[in-house]
Order: structure tokens, then sequence, then C-alpha cells
């Protein structure tokens, strides 16, 4: 068995993939499995694959019959995973050289199930380098506070997870965009310890990405959060009443924030895609459960939540407004 296995999902990643590969092949822990699902690129990518498993045996390469997206190429490959433990990285990103010792160290000697990496953000158009800061002055935390830290990204999700609980909870296929997020946070719940190592993964940003882009796939992100409730409501967990008040109040502060993003960018879409949007808020206000959003929230001026799609766009157009009077935009 295999210490740990790394699964990379590509697509049409020629231009950065043998940087990714090649910090795979030299890592320090020599005992791993790196398998490689290529999501029917339509570059030299699979070719550049092939090149890799033809001198290193560690390298297993796979292919999807059809694009299907990260979600599923990287379910695919989890299926022949045999390391004790799983972590991810994609085929833009790299491994510092000593990532996977690091964190293998931490999860066999502090008894934790999942090892957080640093995660270093790499600036595409400049080179510049920047250490992610992780919001809090811990380094240990419980699988419940670690879930909760991640729902705003406190505490990011690049990290190195027990094969078990990855196996029972593979990446969420259910949305094409954003699954990750659940993926991480299912992780992170179902984790008695999560420790935080000095492995780094180095993350590289695009201007192009669909972080700093105005595009409709944005607000799948509510669909993304609308599929995580349903997962949560799903498990038999202690405090699972807690977790789903604290969650449907974070899902709704979400909703809100993708109104307002809309507010904002409403002229840079085309009326089919205003079209698009606004049906998408018709479908996800009623799905939230007013008693389970704090009190704290809900009862704040432009945060009550209606279930009418037009009570709440006047509400929230009233409030928008109100700020921008008052000179408070952000």
């Amino acid at each position: 068995m295999a210490k740990v296995t790394v699964l990379t999902a590509v697509y049409n990643a020629e231009r950065y993939l043998r940087q990714c590969l090649d910090s795979l092949k030299c890592q320090t822990l020599t005992d791993c499995q790196f398998i490689c699902i290529d999501d029917c690129s339509t570059d030299t990518s699979y070719s550049i694959l092939q090149e890799y498993a033809l001198v290193d045996s560690r390298f297993q390469v796979l292919r999807t019959p059809v694009n299907s997206g990260q979600a599923k190429a990287r379910n695919y490959g989890l299926q022949f995973a045999k390391g004790e433990y799983v972590a991810m990285l994609d085929a833009d990103d790299w491994f510092a050289p000593d990532t996977l010792e690091q964190a293998y160290s931490v999860l066999k000697n502090q008894n934790c199930q999942c090892a957080v990496l640093q995660l270093v953000q790499y600036f595409d158009e400049d080179g510049r380098e920047e250490l992610f800061p992780i919001s809090s002055n811990k380094k240990e935390w419980s699988g419940a506070e670690a879930f909760r830290l991640s729902l705003d990204w406190s505490l990011h999700g690049l990290y190195v997870v027990e094969a078990k609980i990855h196996k029972t909870f593979p990446f969420d296929d259910t949305c094409r965009l954003f699954s990750d997020d659940n993926t991480t946070r299912l992780h992170y719940l179902h984790s008695d310890k999560v420790l935080l190592c000095a492995g780094r993964y180095y993350y590289r940003k695009h201007c192009a990405s669909m972080t700093n882009a105005c595009t409709i796939r944005r607000f799948d992100y509510m669909l993304a959060n609308l599929s995580m409730k349903r997962q949560l409501e799903a498990l038999a967990l202690d405090g699972r009443e807690g977790i789903l008040n604290f969650y449907e109040t974070h899902r709704w502060l979400n909703l809100v924030g993708c109104y307002w993003y809309y507010y904002q960018h409403r002229n840079s879409f085309t009326l089919q895609e205003q079209q698009e949007i606004q049906s998408l808020f018709v479908q996800m206000l009623p799905t939230i459960e007013r008693r389970r959003v704090a009190k704290s929230v809900k009862y704040k001026l432009g945060y009550f939540p209606f279930r009418s799609y037009r009570t709440f766009c006047f509400f929230e157009n009233l409030y928008f407004k109100l700020r921008k009077i008052l000179g408070r935009q952000k």
C-alpha cells in the first residue's frame, strides 16, 4: 500500500502540466501513487501524462470516456486510490519537494485524520508569491471547528486526508462548479482532529479565473450551497442540528451576497442571463429554512429571508440604496 495517493484531474493543461508532474516526481516521500485523470483534453496533455507514466511507475494515467468536469474525473481516479491518505493537486499547481513528507509525518505522529497544507498563492502575471493567511491563531482544530472556519475560507481546502474518509465522501459531482468546497467541509467535519503542517501547496492565480470574472457561473455557488445542505441533512452526527443552523445562516448570507453582486453588475449580463439569474433566486429563496437562520442575522435590515422573490428584491434594493446614500458600498 502506498503512503499517499495524489489525484490530479487534467483538462487542456499542457502549458503548466510538466511543472505539476515534476513536483510530484521529486517528492521526498517516495512511496506514493500519482493518479492523473485526463478529462478528454484536446491539447497534448494526455501525451505528456503518458510520457511520465512510461518512466515512473508511480504515475497511473486514466482517461474519462467523455468530458465530465473535475469532480467526476477525480471521483473516477479515487476508485483506484491505494494510499493510506489522499491529496488533490490541480494540473496548473504544484507541491514543494517535501510537501507530502511533511503531511505524512503529521498524520502518523500526531494522531490526526487531516493535515492542512500551507497555501502559497502564485500570481501568474508577475510571478509574485504570497502565503495565504489562515484566520486562526491555532494550528490544531476539531473537525467541527475546521468545518466552521472553512465556510468563509478562514481555513482553506487544500490538505491530505485519510483515504477512508475521502472514499466515504467523494467529490460532490452534483454541481459542476464549487464541488471542492462541499467535499472539503465534509472531510473536515468527519475528522476527529485537523492539523496545520509545514508542507506547501503552490496555487496559481490566473487573472481571468472564476474568482475574478464577471460570469453567470458565479451564481452556481447557490446550487452548491443547497447541495451541501442536503448532504448535511443526510448525516447522523452529534450536534447535527447546531451544524445545520450554523450552515443555514451561512447559506442565507451567501444568497444575499450573490444578490448584492447581481445588483452591482446586472448591466454586465445579457437579458437572457438576467432572466436565468432571477429564475435561480426564485428557485433558491423557498429552500431557506427561516427558523434555522440566526436571529442576529434575520432581523437586521436587508437580511430577512423572504420567500417571495418580488418582496425580497424590494427590500434588498431599498437596503442597497440606503447603503449608497450612507456611503457604504462594500
